[in-house]
């Protein structure tokens, strides 16, 4: 044991942080399987290892696709295990860790500097021990605030056992990972506004990321202005949002059967479960129409931002060749967004993560639809949702075989850690010091 213990941290220090990434949020999976797997952690007999080994990534991964009901499935503790399972997977590998470090030390290595830049993808300005303390502190004060809360608008709307389900929720919401006791998601709650608000205002703070709560703070603290990085997730965030709420309001037929106030409250939540790839719901996604199915798939596809809790491309990249397709008509060689132009570096990155995402996108519903007899557009959904963390269905979940579920499960593990730090650590790197050509501003992807 004494030379194991001697011989771990030269181990540990000679990997790369990514690769650190991807076997720490394996270790998370591996024991929030053991645990799921444990008797008392059951509510009922006869469950599947496989169930719970769906579940453990499903919640490191905060992606909220479940193959048996949460509810119905575990006890107290085994849903105890999942929220804590939410809880790491949310606010990113060694964070908690790397917290008590900086408490106790006030300096971290540069180990734990590094798999906190490749966890959170942070601009190259950004101090990092400050940032993992703004993340714990916002992270537990934001749910906090959200827990109590909901609790009291559950007990006003007469849900049982408010105060576990509050708090169960509030953590789900904010780590954007859909996770619902209730069978039906939050369907039963799509005319309470004060609900609806309380859960996609959690969301957003998830999804829009870290970063923008750093920048904020600091202009509180120190009126120093946002990066580029937090103008653009902010810009991005609202013209989807405001796009898609209007689309979906006006256009679905399913929707036009509401009361006008109802009718735009679930518009503006379904467009807010895609993009920030939350993946509650307060009407059946499937009784939408394909009209508003596609514009859903594209928003989980987009997905949240980076340093946030939500997956997908991210709102940066999305920018970014936005900014390319204007800069190209525009007759311009560079990509500029708001006033500042993007460096070569971040260009190629966000180039990169685009590709990787929809080629691993592309493969894993290849072999979705290999291994599973259901229709095309319910599994092209399935694995946008998988692959994108982000927990909404057609229906497929249910119904998936023993290979569909391993299928998936690869597709939401891969989606946790972001396709292009898969990349990064499956490809040797090479380093490359930045040349005049290359310099510009830097932007998280």
């Amino acid at each position: 044991m004494k030379i194991w213990s001697l011989r771990l941290p030269a181990f540990v220090r000679r990997r790369r942080p990514v690769t650190l990434v991807l076997w720490g949020y394996a270790f998370y999976v591996a024991c929030g399987f053991a645990l799921l797997c444990m008797p008392f952690a059951h509510e009922r007999t006869g469950l599947s290892w496989l169930d719970h080994l769906f579940t453990a990534t499903s919640a490191v991964s905060t992606t909220g696709l479940v193959s048996i009901s949460p509810s119905g499935s575990y006890s107290f503790f085994g849903e105890l295990t999942i929220l804590g399972l939410i809880q790491l997977g949310g606010i990113g590998y060694m964070t908690l860790g790397s917290f008590v470090i900086l408490a106790l030390r006030q300096r971290l290595d540069a180990m734990h500097q590094g798999v906190a830049r490749s966890a959170f993808v942070l601009p190259r300005d950004m101090n990092v021990g400050a940032f993992i303390r703004a993340v714990v502190l916002f992270t537990l004060a934001i749910e906090c605030i959200g827990a109590v809360l909901l609790i009291a608008l559950f007990a006003q709307a007469g849900t049982p056992d408010p105060v576990w389900n509050g708090v169960f929720h509030a953590v789900s919401a904010f780590c954007t990972a859909g996770f619902s006791l209730f069978d039906t998601s939050l369907e039963d709650y799509r005319a309470n506004a004060g609900i609806v608000i309380v859960v996609a205002s959690l969301s957003y703070l998830g999804a829009i990321g870290f970063i923008v709560m750093s920048d904020w703070w600091r202009w509180i603290t120190r009126r120093r202005g946002p990066s580029l990085t937090s103008g653009i997730i902010l810009r991005v965030t609202f013209w989807l949002a405001l796009i898609g709420t209007v689309s979906i309001a006006i256009t679905d037929a399913h929707l036009a059967e509401m009361p006008w106030d109802e009718r735009v409250l679930a518009a503006f939540f379904q467009v807010m479960t895609a993009m920030t790839t939350v993946g509650f719901d307060t009407v059946p996604i499937a009784n939408l129409g394909s009209a508003s199915i596609l514009l859903l798939l594209v928003a989980m596809v987009m997905g949240a931002s980076p340093s946030g809790t939500g997956g997908g491309i991210k709102s940066t990249t999305v920018a970014i060749f936005y900014g390319a397709v204007r800069g190209a008509l525009a007759g311009r060689d560079s990509i500029r967004l708001l006033g500042e132009t993007i460096s070569r570096r971040r260009i190629h990155m966000a180039v990169a993560a685009a590709g990787f995402y929809i080629g691993a996108l592309v493969v894993g519903m290849a072999a979705l639809m290999l291994v599973e007899d259901q229709d095309f557009l319910m599994l092209m959904f399935e694995s946008a949702s998988a692959i994108g963390t982000v927990g909404l269905s057609l229906g497929a979940t249910a119904e998936l075989s023993a290979a569909g579920k391993w299928v998936v499960i690869a597709m939401m593990f891969i989606g946790r850690l972001g396709p292009i730090t898969v990349g990064v650590a499956l490809f040797p790197r090479a380093e490359e010091k930045d040349s005049p050509a290359r310099r510009g501003a830097d932007l998280a992807v």
